[in-house]
């Protein structure tokens, strides 16, 4: 395994806004490589991170004694733990502009909603996510989409510092159970689990907060707090439904995807490639890559969400659409090896609503057979990367 340096996508556009805002901020999951990439990339700045409790109680104690230590600034990690810092951060760039500092946190509720109060006009925020398909390619390409599935994308796994099998039941523990215990104060985490568990099964369907209830047993509010917390965790993406003011009657429900695939299979309880290729969710697991894919690209850029799925009230579905101005590019996604013209159906549904509208129109599936001039194009998930970029899709 390659136990150098992942470049990252998000690199790029992390150095530019550098350059106009005084404060960077970087959000993201637990174990995404925010650190790795931040100490990297900044290696000028001195680094200091909040889960130090030493560290904490000066900065807390002394906040403008610790945020001058150095007349360049510095890279303050799990910021989330003294929010209080960034009402004197402010203080600090407002008076030297030059100074800079770079932020990073794992909890998107308490870091945003501080930093939206304390810093606006004065940072950029970026989200790191797992690695994208499109920076392991060279690895990713010699695995089959079973192991790539189960294997997941965070930074650990492919830089040779964990296995999966490991990696995961430690992920759900030490991070994910914490985080959300200290959000939520969960008395009763075995629920929570359950929850976690039915929302792993429920991948690429809408989300139904009552059924989930019923099932796990609390109320209502409760799902949707949890969920919320998920999502303000980075363990769980929610996909928006198409809709404009048009005749059809299209649905407004949201799809739930997770964040990450090898997360997802740990919670199925899927450990083996072998019984993924049997499993009833490997289609939806697949359609999870590649929608995460998506909302990566996205991120990487610095741009919000332009990504959507279509139904209409005869369940007719295309399941992600971009976003492009006024233009859509419409991706069907196949797990199956074989290609069917039935993949169209959907595309071709969509397409007598947009017409002239749906500029892009592609299958995305896991055979070897592939058509890039035709109307709907056919594409292997290896080569997705020519559907996502925008310098492409224009």
């Amino acid at each position: 395994m390659n136990k150098e340096f992942i470049k990252r996508d998000i690199t790029d556009v992390m150095l530019e806004m550098y350059k106009y805002f005084p404060v960077l901020t970087m959000t993201g999951p637990r174990q995404s490589g925010k650190t790795t990439l931040l100490r990297k990339v900044f290696d000028h700045l001195p680094y200091y991170s909040l889960e130090n409790l030493d560290i904490r109680n000066f900065a807390l104690n002394d906040p403008v004694g610790f945020l001058s230590q150095h007349q360049e600034g510095m890279i303050l990690d799990e910021v989330q733990n003294a929010p209080d810092l960034l009402s004197y951060i402010q203080g600090l760039v407002d008076e030297n502009p030059e100074k800079r500092f770079v932020l990073s946190g794992s909890s998107q509720f308490s870091v945003i909603k501080k930093i939206t109060q304390s810093l606006a006009g004065r940072t950029g925020v970026l989200k790191l996510m797992p690695l994208s398909y499109n920076e392991v390619k060279t690895q990713a390409d010699k695995k089959n989409l079973d192991e790539i599935l189960i294997t997941g994308f965070y930074p650990v796994l492919y830089s040779g510092k964990n296995k999966a099998n490991l990696f995961y039941p430690s992920y759900v523990k030490t991070y994910l159970e914490r985080d959300v215990r200290d959000l939520l104060q969960i008395k009763d985490i075995m629920q929570f689990q359950t929850f976690l568990r039915l929302c792993a099964g429920r991948i690429g369907s809408l989300f139904n907060a009552s059924e989930l209830s019923s099932e796990v047993g609390v109320s209502v509010n409760t799902i949707k707090s949890w969920l919320s917390v998920l999502q303000a965790s980075y363990i769980i993406k929610m996909l928006a439904p198409f809709y404009e003011n048009m005749k059809k009657r299209l649905t407004k429900t949201p799809k739930l995807y997770f964040c990450d695939t090898g997360l997802a299979c740990y919670l199925l309880g899927i450990e083996t490639e072998q019984q993924l290729a049997r499993d009833k969710m490997r289609g939806h697991l697949f359609e999870n890559f590649i929608v995460m894919e998506a909302f990566k690209n996205r991120h990487n850029q610095g741009k919000d969400s332009n990504l959507f799925f279509y139904r209409d009230s005869n369940g007719v579905e295309v399941d992600l659409l971009l976003k492009n101005g006024n233009n859509y590019s419409a991706i069907e996604i196949k797990s199956s090896q074989t290609y069917h013209i039935e993949f169209e159906t959907g595309i071709k549904s969509l397409e007598s609503l947009l017409k002239d509208r749906l500029s892009k129109k592609a299958i995305l599936y896991a055979g070897d057979f592939e058509n890039d001039t035709a109307q709907i194009q056919v594409l292997n998930y290896k080569n997705m990367n020519c559907l996502f970029y925008d310098k492409i899709q224009k």
